[in-house]
């Protein structure tokens, strides 16, 4: 594997594969038929601005994925859609927020759980503030969105740099019932999927939709553990509740159900040996317990390394809603999640309406790992820095519209939005693993501390839109949001090893941190232009604006630093506070975009080139000597580019063309440290910032043929193409991934109308492996230790999913 490497996506018509196949139909038959047959790209609804509006005329930059696009190639998790939206970044990690959403180069760390997502997650109108609930995927999906740029006006909290927005199916006007069945031979996985959706009178229809996945291998771990696979299970169930009892008033409820289960919080991570060329000890209690890292430098993603738990650290875990006796030091990980939302939709007059969402979530989630990411010890396998956590979510929003429809040329919306979210931050730690000593003389634990944040925060805000029809071509729209957020956090440290607490570095058992504070208030203005030079030429023109509160780290150790709430001094208690505090990230900029449709409106293009610059991007780092976060604003981001998707219903019945392209410039254009508690001062200005290829894109063709009267064949082809990008954010020297390039394909053979189907589906065949994030391996030995070991310089990959091979089988009547 290059050690330079990173993602994003580029479109150029697939058109001459499958010219190259023999699939192109003859052209003297192509040109007899195309007068018989409208050839029409498909009109898509999208909710951009809170409100339904076609693609081609909403102005804003959104990609839509709709659900025949996602069940075709078995999309399933978040990770699958990258392939079809160039400048989109997703990386699931189970510690941490438990994942990343990134678009245009810019987006929030994974390795913490304070911050929200700067690309906000959005499901059926309600925003999501964990990315937990992404590691298990979804199903029954009716379309996917992703907005890109700042979206403060309509979507508020939390989407400075975009917003991804999934739509679920909702109950049919006739009964249906469906289902499928694949199997997955790479990682040995099957799925189970099945729907039921009709009316239950002529006013309540109902949809109930279920899908189980057992992964047997994700990967292959080569640690001498009990059991080399590692692997997951999902469950997803929902229940959709479609409620018409008038012709002016409508409700929807939807109830869903999540658990996800896996073997292990780590899971496509390998290490790179820097460039020292070798494996690093695993450096403890300052040299004087070195454990051999026992991985070699294979980073190809073939191989894995991923130990359990050393024995004597692995005898008990600390009081919560875990598996008994820490599990024996076997990595697990259990997540469940109950999400209800209610959307409901009242016109009062023929040109009032009055809408309503109300979401509420409730997540429990627990994982057990070892973050030294090797270690091997007289044969056993001897895994250190374990971390068990727990994590709680309540989370209530209540979101309220008014929107007009006025025939004239005048239109408002007028809307207020109030969240409430209590998170408790739960974990017993191995930061310095003392317990190798001895363990606790009085408690007989043996982690190092058992440590809680507790995060309350509530966040208001009201917002407004008007729209004025210059003339008929020419649109002048806008709006304002203003936004309230407090957060009040409280460190809890139940519990420290006494080895530990007995001398000068750390603090004792029982600390109380009191109330640790934050607010900010926000003022996002938005303004677009819009003018419609023919029926099927749309330019427009916008300035936005976005924010993203700022809070409380919650990565602080129990470390003496802590003391300082203790000081009877105002000013000790209030610096020590503002140590742990990261500012709100705020985004200014605009765009210019055309969507356009020709040849009859077979020929969709659209395109967009965008500026925007970003102040207090809130960034967290890990320093892999001292084991410690760094959580801080960069100074400055700008992101500059352009994107462009097209979407071509040939003159060949049954074969469409697709791509998109991308150039993104994103980089520090200020002075930025992103490590300031160490002693070296960085400055990544000029600096591209992580995961930001200059290019990127993908193309693709669907290819739908008639076998006789009773069969359609189907064959589906996707290209992804990504350029070089940093994979980290620690300086000018981070590892660079190499561009490269990765494929799909899906065959199919069915009924013509769909009521049922057996496919082969490929993705990444070529098993394409490549760093989506990486940063510096746990326990590294300083430079100049009195041992005389080399610096420690190994580097943690985070690697994308590899091959996946499935057959699949579906019915619908």
């Amino acid at each position: 594997m290059n050690a330079s490497r990173h993602r994003i996506a580029i479109s150029i018509p697939l058109a001459a594969v499958l010219v190259a196949g023999g699939v192109w139909a003859e052209p003297a038959a192509a040109q007899e038929l195309a007068p018989e047959v409208e050839r029409k790209t498909e009109t898509i609804t999208v909710t951009a601005r809170k409100q339904e509006e076609t693609l081609q005329e909403v102005p804003v930059a959104v990609t839509a994925i709709g659900g025949a696009d996602v069940e075709r190639f078995n999309f399933d998790k978040v990770e699958d859609v990258v392939t079809r939206i160039p400048t989109l970044n997703v990386q699931i990690g189970g510690s941490g927020s438990g994942a990343q959403l990134s678009l245009r180069g810019v987006g929030s760390s994974n390795i913490s759980a304070a911050f929200d997502s700067a690309v906000a997650l959005d499901f059926d109108g309600v925003q999501i503030s964990t990315m937990r609930i992404l590691q298990s995927g979804f199903m029954d999906i009716q379309q996917i969105e992703v907005l890109k740029g700042p979206q403060s006006l309509f979507f508020g909290k939390s989407a400075s740099a975009g917003v991804l927005s999934i739509k679920s199916k909702n109950p049919t006007p006739d009964w249906e019932f469906g289902g499928k069945a694949a199997y997955e031979f790479e990682e040995r996985g099957y799925t189970l999927e099945a729907f039921a959706s009709g009316p239950i009178t002529d006013k309540l229809g109902i949809r109930v939709a279920a899908r189980f996945n057992d992964v047997q291998k994700l990967l292959f771990n080569t640690a001498p553990v009990a059991d080399p696979k590692r692997g997951e299970q999902n469950f997803n169930g929902r229940v959709t509740l479609q409620f018409d009892p008038t012709d002016n008033f409508s409700a929807n409820l939807k109830v869903n159900y999540v658990k996800h289960e896996n073997d292990g919080a780590i899971f496509y991570a390998v290490n790179d040996c820097g460039k020292n060329g070798q494996p690093d000890g695993i450096y403890l209690l300052g040299g004087g317990f070195v454990v051999p890292p026992g991985y070699g430098c294979d980073t190809s993603g073939k191989t894995f390394f991923l130990p359990d738990i050393a024995p004597p650290l692995a005898i008990q875990g600390f009081d919560g809603a875990h598996k008994p006796g820490n599990n024996n030091g076997i990595p697990y990980g259990i997540a469940e999640t109950l999400f209800t939302i209610l959307k409901m939709d009242w016109d009062i007059t023929d040109s009032l309406t009055v809408s309503s969402v109300t979401g509420y979530v409730t997540q429990s989630a627990q994982d057990l790992d070892e973050y030294s990411y090797g270690g091997l010890l007289g044969g056993v396998s001897f895994g250190v820095g374990t971390g068990e956590t727990d994590h709680q979510l309540r989370q209530f929003s209540q979101e309220l519209r008014l929107a007009s429809d006025f025939d004239g040329f005048f239109n408002f919306m007028l809307g207020a939005f109030f969240e409430s979210r209590h998170v408790e931050f739960n974990t017993g730690q191995q930061a310095v693993n003392i317990s190798l000593v001895g363990r606790d003389p009085v408690t007989g634990n043996s982690y190092d501390w058992y440590k809680r944040h507790i995060t309350n925060g509530d966040a208001f805000s009201v917002f407004g839109s008007v729209a004025f029809d210059i003339t008929d071509d020419l649109e002048l729209s806008g709006g304002v949001r203003w936004t309230h957020e407090k957060k009040t956090n409280t460190i809890l440290v139940p519990y420290v090893h006494t080895f530990l607490s007995s001398g000068p570095a750390f603090i004792g058992s029982g600390f109380d941190s009191g109330p640790i504070q934050f607010k900010d208030n926000n003022l996002s203005p938005e303004v677009t232009l819009a003018y419609q030079v023919t029926p099927d030429v749309n330019v427009y023109g916008s300035y936005k604006t976005g924010f993203k509160s700022g809070g409380i780290d919650n990565s602080a150790l129990p470390s003496s630093n802590l003391l300082g709430f203790a000081s009877p001094d105002p000013a000790v208690r209030a610096a020590t506070a503002d140590a742990l505090i990261y500012e709100s990230e705020t985004a200014k900029g605009g765009e210019i975009g055309v969507k356009s449709q020709w040849i009859d409106e077979s020929l969709t293009v659209n395109a967009t080139a965008f500026y925007y610059v970003f102040k207090n991007l809130q960034v967290q780092n890990f320093d892999a000597v001292s084991i410690q976060f760094s959580t801080s604003n960069a100074g400055e981001v700008t992101t500059k580019g352009f994107d462009m998707d097209l979407n071509w219903l040939t003159p060949v019945d049954g074969l469409r063309l697709y791509g998109s392209i991308a150039y993104t410039e994103a980089k520090y254009t200020a002075p930025f440290d992103p490590n300031p508690n160490d002693t070296v001062i960085d400055n990544l200005q000029g600096r591209a910032v992580a995961r930001a290829p200059k290019w990127s894109g993908n193309v693709g063709a669907d290819l739908r043929v008639p076998l006789g009267n009773a069969l359609e064949f189907g064959i589906t082809g996707n290209m992804q193409y990504s350029g070089k990008y940093f994979t980290n954010e620690d300086s000018f020297d981070d590892i660079v991934q190499g561009s490269f390039v990765t494929f799909d394909l899906a065959v199919s053979v069915g009924d013509p109308d769909g009521r049922w189907q057996v496919a082969f589906i490929g993705s990444n065949l070529a098993d394409k492996r490549y760093i989506s994030t990486s940063g510096g391996r746990p326990f590294l030995a300083p430079a100049g230790n009195p041992q005389g070991l080399l610096a420690g310089d190994d580097q943690i990959l985070n690697l994308n999913r590899g091959r996946q091979l499935s057959v699949e089988a579906s019915f619908k009547f």
